[in-house]
């Protein structure tokens, strides 16, 4: 930083560098973002709106911020001789602070994760500004300098900075009438279009309809024919300055309620779908509702500190919270949103919120309503197919969270299967092809659809005509240990415990079985021998028909590949021992049966185990044993 002290005025001029990702940032309005250049306003406006609304929040508990100036409002100015266009508010304004962490660094702009995203599709890229909440910088698009002045509601000074956005800027503590901030674009020369009102006028109708502050702009005044003044200029409202959730259903267009969608998900597609409801009654309280055709950026992100989550919350129309993460299960956390009360205080506080029983009323409400307009979205296969690719992962959570709606969560899940590679069997659908025997549901668990599908579990059910669920996302070990039945039917992994067949078999199929358990009873148990400390016991499996060996774990055990990966992230993993199940005719069985070298028998057990290990997604302890083993017993 360097500091210029002004000896006329007795200021001090500082400037300072942006950070190198801001530099980035910039350096692409300037030079690569020009396809879509009026996004500028939207954003400017945005921005403008937001500091309003933080004014009427921190003014519920101090009323003095408003001073002798209570109409809170967004204006925006054409100035044609000096070629610029200025967006005013009167909201709650910066401190020189405040300014250097919300324009000058990393910290609150979401740049990197911006500069992440990037496509390379210029109108794509462009959207996405709003999105990664670097909408600022999009005034260099058409600006080749930019002043902001703003004074901290409160506050006596004020501060400008100032930046040409080549990589530094300007800050010097000036005076200014007002709180509030005012965005002054100086225009390059080739975007002097912006100059013209009726241009300006149009894009704030098309972008910012429903912002609900006004929006306004001078009329010029008017003369009669003689140039006498017949009215003189004033500042009118050109949006509807009202909150769109609070207007009647029936004055709403689809239009409406795509841009005022992509105002509070700052996402630059249509909603999927959106619901819009008044609740009345002992509470009232208004929702709107949407679900997003893309995913946010930040949906699989965890508990960042810095994530947005949950609906914006507003209480008789001041906006109180930006993300209320207490009115929305985190298992729909891409859902976006409006929730108006009219019961909660106004002080509300993000605790109060936590431990408010209207706000768990609110969230059970919120949460049937989305669960609704997602079965609803089932009734067309091949839209629900690209929403499920999109945040059917998120929704497998839910069964595991929310035990009040595990059924209909259930209902919308979708799976792959031995019938079908998509996830689009539903477990209704699984159950309507279940054979009259049939009393369960089987799935397995794997770490990829091309793991569960050539699984050797597989192989008797494939025999048999038994359709099995695939299920290969990360989420669904976890999700089926906490789901035990649905519609009435258990579920059966098929890689775990004891499996039943007796119903689907015929009595000369039970007999030859127990005579193949019984004639492999001595191998079993000198492979047992063998393999004490890796397994709990060794049998002769009725899983298998082509492989030669597997493992079972016991009912609630953690599956394999799961278990390899919990010890990749340096969890401890209980010393629960699977079972090794053998096929008694596969050759490399009879092979080892066979064998009276002890040394080569230990082998061979050995390899069973381990490749039943790998096959099931685990890792070897020690790989080049494995490796050296196989190559000896290859090599005969």
């Amino acid at each position: 930083m360097q500091r210029v002290v002004d000896m006329n005025n007795e200021t001090t001029v500082e400037k300072h560098e942006f950070q190198a990702e801001v530099q980035q940032v910039l350096h692409l309005m300037v030079h690569s973002l020009y396809s879509n250049k009026e996004i500028f306003l939207r954003e400017l406006i945005s921005n403008a709106s937001d500091a309003c609304d933080k004014l009427r929040f921190a003014a519920v508990s101090d009323t003095s911020l408003y001073g002798d100036d209570a109409e809170l409002r967004i204006e925006v100015h054409i100035d044609k001789d000096a070629g610029t266009v200025t967006i005013r508010d009167n909201g709650i304004g910066m401190t020189s602070e405040e300014v250097v962490e919300n324009i000058g660094t990393i910290a609150r702009s979401g740049t990197r994760k911006f500069l992440d995203a990037l496509t390379g599709d210029q109108k794509r890229d462009s959207q996405l500004i709003g999105q990664f909440g670097v909408g600022f910088y999009s005034a260099f698009i058409i600006a080749d300098k930019v002043t902001l002045v703003t004074r901290k509601a409160g506050e006596d000074m004020a501060v400008r900075w100032e930046s040409d956005g080549q990589g530094t800027y300007t800050l010097e503590p000036v005076e200014k009438e007002g709180r509030g901030t005012d965005v002054v674009l100086h225009l390059k020369e080739e975007e002097k279009e912006f100059l013209e009102e009726w241009r300006l006028r149009s894009l704030i109708q098309r972008y910012s309809d429903h912002i609900s502050f006004p929006i306004k702009m001078l009329r010029p005044a008017t003369k009669d024919e003689d140039g006498n003044e017949e009215s003189p200029a004033e500042w009118e409202a050109v949006n509807q300055a009202s909150a769109l959730w609070a207007r009647p259903k029936s004055e709403i267009t689809d239009e409406d309620y795509q841009a005022f969608y992509k105002h509070v998900s700052n996402d630059f597609n249509d909603p999927l779908t959106w619901a819009h409801n008044r609740v009345e009654g002992a509470q009232s309280y208004t929702t709107l509702l949407f679900l997003p055709k893309q995913p946010p950026f930040d949906m699989m992100m965890g508990g960042a500190k810095d994530e947005r989550k949950g609906l914006k919350l507003y209480v008789r129309r001041v906006f109180i919270m930006d993300a209320a993460e207490q009115l929305l299960p985190a298992y729909l956390r891409f859902a976006r949103g409006v929730v108006d009360s009219d019961d909660l205080p106004l002080n509300v506080s993000r605790e109060i919120l936590q431990e408010n029983r209207l706000v768990s009323k609110i969230r059970a409400s919120v949460t049937k309503r989305l669960l609704d307009m997602i079965e609803r979205l089932t009734d067309d296969s091949e839209r629900y197919a690209e929403f499920w690719k999109h945040f059917g992962e998120v929704l497998k959570e839910g069964p595991v969270e929310d035990a009040s709606n595990r059924e209909k969560l259930l209902k919308l899940m979708r799976f792959s299967s031995t019938q079908s590679k998509e996830p689009s069997v539903a477990l209704d659908e699984y159950i309507s092809r279940m054979k009259a025997e049939q009393d369960k549901i089987y799935y397995i668990t794997a770490d990829s659809y091309q793991a569960a599908n050539n699984s050797p579990h597989l192989e008797v059910f494939r025999e048999k005509g038994i359709e099995v669920l695939l299920m290969h996302d990360r989420v669904d070990e976890w999700m089926m240990g906490h789901v035990r039945e649905y519609d009435g039917k258990s579920f059966q992994s098929i890689a775990k415990g004891d499996l039943d067949f007796s119903a689907l078999e015929g009595e000369e199929e039970k007999k030859q079985r127990e005579e193949t358990v019984k004639q492999a009873e001595p191998l079993a148990k000198r492979m047992a021998e063998v393999l004490k400390d890796k397994v709990e016991e060794v049998r002769v499996s009725h899983r298998l028909k082509d492989s030669p060996a597997c493992l079972v774990l016991k009912e609630h055990d953690m599956a394999v590949h799961m278990q390899s990966l919990m010890k990749q992230a340096g969890h401890a993993m209980p010393g629960s021992k699977p079972t090794l199940e053998i096929n008694p005719q596969h050759p490399l069985i009879q092979k080892a049966d066979a064998e009276a070298d002890e040394d080569r028998f230990a082998d061979y057990s050995l390899l069973m185990f381990e490749q039943s290990w790998l096959a099931e997604g685990g890792l070897l302890d020690d790989p080049s044993a494995f490796v050296k083993r196989m190559n000896q017993l290859l090599a005969g």
